[in-house]
């Protein structure tokens, strides 16, 4: 295996070092062994750089292809993936262009052998335009933002006639983008029950004033969003939103991919994940200016060309945006310290990311953004097209 084969995006950009180790060619032919209708596994053609799992694209005997994710169960569970399944083929009867998971002999959509869980899929229609593209970058373009934009308002359509609860039941799922402490209405009591569920978090953070940082960087912003909450219409959303997870037809998105962030939060919540993930460009902090103003407003008027916001929900996507990443961080932060062993990943994620991302919205170009967002919003709604 290559050196590039093994390389891995991580907290500071490419490293070395995966998290989990890539497919290998006899793991592969056994699993899909459990298809019955796939021809066997040639060759394992590429291995994804994503972190938090390992995904192959396989060629099979014939001119046949399909990708292959593999999970430790205790990111994801067989009841997990399929919750997420579920999701992705509703979308798809709806007319949502996802790429639903390949089906078991037994009906399920997913497996578990030894300490790995498994998902199939098919190969995604269009080109991966972003594939060697991290996660908090912008766009190539404005008309690519807009884009983005007209998929994510499809997907919300869609995703507002789907009734199932949140992911897990009464478990904590680690690493989605939800609202299960950040849509209480008391923020601290909240986080701190759920942070005492999750042993390997709870280890990480025994050594900090983890609850006076959360109070002094986000709590203010909690505050905002509070009066807000109730007003909330609860709906599934995508959770990861970027354009290395779509695929592409020049400038518009031909297939929306990875919904392992997914969970039932609210269509203002997904947007400002929408826009947390792609239109500030984090890693080129501490440069003053990392925000595509462009983009955010092609992506909100490519949104608002399919799904029109109220002005109620303008107010929930303004007040959410220095929040979305919260519970995420969080899960990081137990990721790194406990599951994969990476305390300098896991100080990243802690001071980078959870309050990194927080002081950056209290302060110069983070708060313009905040100030400037809600008359963006509405000036979107009256476009109809990339500048």
């Amino acid at each position: 295996m290559s050196a590039g084969a093994l390389a891995q995006f991580g907290v500071h950009g490419v490293q070395g070092k995966r998290d989990w180790p890539c497919l290998t060619l006899e793991e592969t032919r056994y699993v899909l062994g459990f298809f019955h209708k796939l021809p066997p596994a040639e060759h394992v053609a590429w291995h994804s750089m994503r972190p938090f799992s390992a995904l192959g694209r396989v060629r099979l005997a014939g001119q046949g292809e399909c990708l292959l994710k593999r999970h430790h169960v205790a990111l994801r569970c067989v009841t997990w993936l399929e919750e997420e399944h579920a999701f992705i083929n509703h979308l798809a009867g709806l007319g949502v262009a996802v790429c639903p998971p390949l089906v078991l002999p037994d009906g399920h959509t997913a497996l578990t052998v030894g300490e790995w869980t498994y998902e199939v899929f098919p190969p995604a229609h269009g080109c991966d335009l972003y594939r060697d593209v991290m996660s908090w970058q912008p766009y190539f373009s404005a008309r690519q933002a807009f884009g983005a934009g007209v998929a994510l308002g499809r997907l919300h359509v869609a995703a507002a006639s789907f009734a199932a609860p949140a992911r897990g039941g009464g478990q904590v799922v680690p690493l989605l983008s939800g609202l299960r402490v950040v849509g209480q209405p008391h923020f601290l009591p909240a986080l701190q029950r759920w942070v005492a569920r999750q042993p390997h978090l709870l280890s990480a953070l025994a050594p900090r004033d983890w609850v006076g940082d959360v109070a002094a960087v986000l709590a203010p912003f909690h505050q905002k969003l509070q009066p807000l909450l109730p007003h909330i219409i609860p709906a599934w959303g995508h959770g990861d939103w970027h354009g290395s997870n779509l695929f592409w037809n020049t400038d518009d998105v031909s297939t929306v991919l990875d919904f392992g962030m997914a969970d039932r939060t609210c269509a203002p919540f997904d947007l400002a994940v929408a826009l947390e993930r792609a239109v500030v460009d984090w890693l080129a902090l501490p440069a003053p200016q990392v925000v595509a103003w462009e983009q955010v407003d092609a992506l909100l008027a490519g949104y608002q060309s399919v799904r029109p916001l109220s002005d109620l929900e303008c107010a929930q996507v303004v007040a959410f945006l220095p929040l979305v990443h919260v519970e995420f961080a969080l899960s990081e932060v137990g990721y790194f310290a406990g599951l994969v062993d990476d305390p300098p990943s896991a100080e990243v994620a802690y001071t980078d990311y959870l309050l990194g991302h927080g002081r950056w919205f209290a302060f110069g170009e983070g708060r313009t953004l905040l100030a400037r967002l809600p008359a963006m919003l509405r000036k979107a709604r009256g476009r109809r097209g990339a500048e």
